[in-house]
């Protein structure tokens, strides 16, 4: 019987594949319609742009792919595993502070090296979640990448994300660019810097355990962004919500990188401060109500603005703060030096005062 209802079903593909083929092609001893006619060149004609158009973005891909995986190398940390991305003809290889985390010696494999190269930390800036690595010997076949305009990024731009995905060396997703200018904060667990970005790239490329540290490129050829980190969702137990990544903008890398190499730290991180440790802080509901002060820095913006420890920070610059989260959200938008009003409690009563930010 189960031989039976195979061959039931398989005898009406037969008879449709006929159909089909019937339809696109005329039978010998009979006239085809005229009208069926100018309809097979009419779709034959239409459909030779849409192969031309498919050839040519496949063409597109491979020859970005071919430009610039190899500037996009592995790096492995210990057990750890990421990627990184050839920042000059000198051997420095910018990729995330995460990636390296409190390391100092590296294995770095290029896309055309068969045996690991040893590197060596020049510096690391959580604060950016950005680090540069140096190659001690530079190979053959290894070049530096060409970085992009952050500027010109747009949303629907068509991007590749290359890289090292679960240990897969020399890896290519595509995506397009989702939106730009977007705020995130890390998570501090799992290796996490813990950081506030701004101005990040999402994309829709997938970005993967081992991804981050690599690279994000427009079809010029140039990089955008280094991808970074992958949205989680909560209901699904904090795994990746597929399909939206971020990456920290080139013009970023360009700042952070460019200090490392010239200066081996980065001496001006744009980045601006309150000057304080603090804490979250809930209300009699246990719902997040501001940020605690638990240490003022002497010199410090909060320390000139008249802040104490105790004091809790509800409003910076006219953006609510409710957790350490939104207080570095609120800070992140600024810069050093701007002037700003901070409203706090001391005592159960509301107080404000005028601050000129600091520097991270």
């Amino acid at each position: 019987m189960d031989a039976l209802r195979r061959s039931a079903a398989v005898r009406p593909a037969v008879v449709l594949s006929c159909a089909v083929l019937l339809a696109g092609c005329s039978v010998a001893g009979a006239e085809v319609p005229r009208e069926r006619a100018t309809a097979s060149a009419s779709a034959s004609a239409s459909a030779a742009p849409t192969a031309r158009a498919a050839e040519g973005l496949e063409s597109d891909y491979r020859r970005v792919i071919d430009d610039v995986l190899p500037s996009v190398v592995q790096i492995r940390s210990g057990d750890d595993l990421g990627s990184g991305v050839v920042y000059d003809g000198k051997g420095h290889i910018v990729t995330n502070a995460h990636v390296v985390g409190d390391r100092r010696d590296f294995r770095v494999t290029t896309a055309h090296s068969e045996e690991p190269l040893a590197a060596t930390l020049v510096s690391s800036y959580p604060e950016q979640d950005l680090a540069v690595v140096k190659l001690d010997r530079v190979p053959r076949g290894v070049k530096a990448a060409s970085f992009g305009d952050s500027s010109k990024v747009a949303v629907g731009q068509i991007v590749l994300a290359m890289g090292s995905p679960l240990g897969l060396s020399s890896s290519v997703t595509q995506g397009i660019v989702s939106a730009t200018g977007r705020t995130v904060t890390e998570s501090g667990d799992g290796g996490g810097t813990g950081a506030t970005l701004v101005d990040m790239v999402q994309t829709s490329a997938a970005i993967n355990p081992g991804n981050s540290g690599g690279a994000l490129v427009g079809l010029d050829g140039r990089v955008i962004g280094i991808p970074t980190l992958a949205a989680t969702d909560p209901g699904l137990g904090n795994s990746a919500a597929p399909g939206i990544g971020f990456a920290i903008p080139a013009s970023t890398v360009r700042t952070v990188a460019g200090q490392i190499v010239r200066d081996g730290k980065v001496t001006d991180s744009g980045r601006a401060a309150l000057g304080i440790t603090g804490r979250t802080v809930v209300d009699a509901d246990y719902r997040a109500a501001g940020v605690a002060v638990v240490e003022v820095r002497e010199g410090g913006a909060a320390a000139e603005a008249g802040l104490r420890s105790g004091d809790v920070i509800t409003e910076l610059g006219g953006r609510a703060v409710t957790t350490i989260t939104s207080l570095s959200e609120a800070l992140a938008r600024s810069r050093p030096g701007d002037r700003t009003k901070v409203i706090y409690t001391r005592d159960g009563d509301e107080r404000t005062a005028g601050v000129t930010l600091g520097e991270q």
